[in-house]
């Protein structure tokens, strides 16, 4: 019989969450490349003649160059099964990024380093700091001009109030950068550039007094590198992995990610430094990963992933025990039965039949319509996870069908948009409002993806009027009941239900949000969910 905890243990299972532009992406291509689940890394901007990026299988994030879904890619690497979660870098997608956030046990933070530390990076890494996850660091593109190289390790430690400890520290920068050097191993490795970073790089190893390194960089630049080095060891404290795996010290990795160099040293990284998967609350006990029975939670519904078939796949991400084909579950929400026989492990859009997993990994169930985001799927039925987060919307707009003959399609292409958390329906309580579909979203962008789709999977226009609308706050629960029939509430402002049925304001400006805050301080009012 399998033993349960030396599976748990092998399992590796992190999202990469950057600003965008950054290289997430791309770095994604190539942690695949040198975990040997792609023989030829592509971009997700790539020409015609390049291949397309594994990771980005939207039709939409071609065209545009961008991230909009989140995918899950497995593969195995030196005897570790690692799941690795893309995740949208685009703000206009945070809500997405925070509900894959709950399915990793890291997060590897990848870093411009000419820019710095961007506001979306600054975004992701306070929820991963709410949650507990620990965060490596990639500071990517050394390939390109950089700013101040220990300024950019301060200025995480500042910013983000955690210890950043340099791993190891590039040689050169710019058109000058030859490699890194493990602060470790006390080893350099010197890369080459092969053809567009499409396969990997040719590396040499050797001392920092080896006669190579001094060869391969010019004076300038291994005087500057030695120089820092010597600062390093001197100011810094020795490498702490244990407040490292408890999210107090971030290791920090330098590379270029479409040139390949630095890649391996942080996939291996990855292995020593990211946790196996950890204990879960399900209320308020603690669910052991490696106990008998299974147990996981939907994170993502996606539909559409394979346009012939129009199939639906919910994500769940394994938290406990042996998950095998045919499995009977019990669903939280329903309290029915299930019989988890179409199971597969998901590969961008390609995708295989699975026999077997255990926590860490992650499932897609395709063709189970009575899965939604945040549902318990156990064996033990006293087990329910509370783990996806809700946010409050910034985006508002009301939604037409301008051809009333294709209602059907309209109406279900809509349903599956909201299932899948593209984007949120609010019901107005006011009968004026009431005549179209409100819809809400932490960002516009999630509004063109939502019509975008509908149009090309279920061939139908819509229209779409922008709302007034900028900021939504709920009604708490130590409001007194009738308060908000009695007053009357700034110009413009609105009141809604959410699809849980939890009453929200909504406000066309900060002002208006202040303004009833301070004439009715009585009324209760939430950046998150009443619980």
């Amino acid at each position: 019989m399998t033993d349960i905890r030396a599976e748990v243990a092998r399992r590796r299972t992190f999202a990469i969450i950057s600003h965008p532009d950054a290289g997430k992406t791309t770095l994604t291509e190539k942690l695949l490349l040198y975990g040997g689940a792609l023989q030829l890394a592509g971009s997700v901007t790539a020409r015609k003649s390049q291949s397309a990026s594994a990771s980005d299988w939207m039709e939409l994030e071609r065209k545009r160059g961008i991230s909009v879904s989140s995918t899950v890619l497995q593969f195995d690497y030196e005897g570790r099964r690692i799941n690795l979660l893309d995740t949208p870098g685009h703000k206009d997608f945070s809500e997405d990024t925070y509900r894959v956030l709950t399915a990793v046990d890291a997060a590897v933070m990848v870093i411009d380093a000419g820019k710095g530390i961007e506001s979306q990076t600054r975004k992701l890494f306070e929820v991963c700091r709410l949650r507990g996850i620990p965060i490596l660091t990639f500071m990517n593109k050394l390939d390109r001009p950089t700013r101040d190289l220990l300024g950019l390790v301060d200025e995480i430690e500042s910013a983000l109030q955690i210890h950043a400890f340099p791993v190891n520290w590039p040689m050169g920068t710019g058109d000058r950068f030859r490699g890194v050097y493990d602060r470790r191993t006390r080893e350099a490795h010197l890369y080459e550039r092969t053809a567009r970073g499409a396969y990997k790089a040719p590396v040499q190893v050797a001392g920092i007094e080896d006669p190579a390194v001094k060869e391969t960089l010019d004076a300038d630049s291994y005087h500057h590198f030695v120089e820092q080095l010597a600062l390093l060891d001197a100011a810094g404290p020795a490498f702490d992995r244990a407040d490292a795996l408890k999210g107090g010290t971030t290791p920090v990795f330098f590379g270029s990610a479409v040139n390949n160099f630095g890649v391996q040293l942080l996939l291996e990284a990855l292995l020593e430094y990211a946790p196996a998967p950890t204990p879960r609350r399900a209320g308020a006990a603690g669910v052991d990963p490696a106990r008998e029975s299974f147990s996981g939670f939907v994170f993502k519904i996606q539909g559409n992933m394979d346009p012939k078939h129009r199939d639906r796949v919910a994500f769940v991400r394994v938290c406990s025990g042996r998950f095998s084909r045919d499995l009977p579950v019990t669903h939280s929400r329903t309290g029915k039965t299930f019989r988890l026989a179409n199971a597969h492990k998901i590969f961008g859009r390609e995708r295989e039949i699975v026999e077997e997993a255990y926590a860490g990994d992650v499932i897609g169930l395709v063709g189970y319509s009575d899965f939604d985001i945040g549902d318990t799927l156990s064996e033990d039925p006293s087990v329910v996870y509370d783990e996806i987060p809700r946010f409050a919307p910034e985006c508002f707009a009301f939604l037409f069908n301008p051809n009333p003959a294709k209602y059907k399609p309209f109406a279900k292409g809509l349903e599956q948009m909201l299932r899948e958390g593209v984007v949120r329906v609010l019901r107005p309580l006011e009968a004026a409002d009431a005549k179209s579909t409100l819809l809400c979203a932490v960002g516009p962008l999630q509004f063109e993806v939502a019509q975008y789709r509908m149009q090309s999977e279920y061939g139908v226009e819509s229209r779409l009027e922008s709302a007034a609308w900028t900021l939504a706050r709920w009604v708490g629960p130590k409001t007194p009941r009738g308060v908000l029939d009695a007053v009357g509430l700034p110009m413009k402002c609105a009141r809604v239900r959410d699809e849980e049925g939890a009453e929200m304001i909504l406000f066309p400006t900060p002002w208006s949000l202040q303004y009833l805050g301070e004439k009715h301080p009585e009324i209760e009012l939430l950046r998150l969910p009443p619980p």
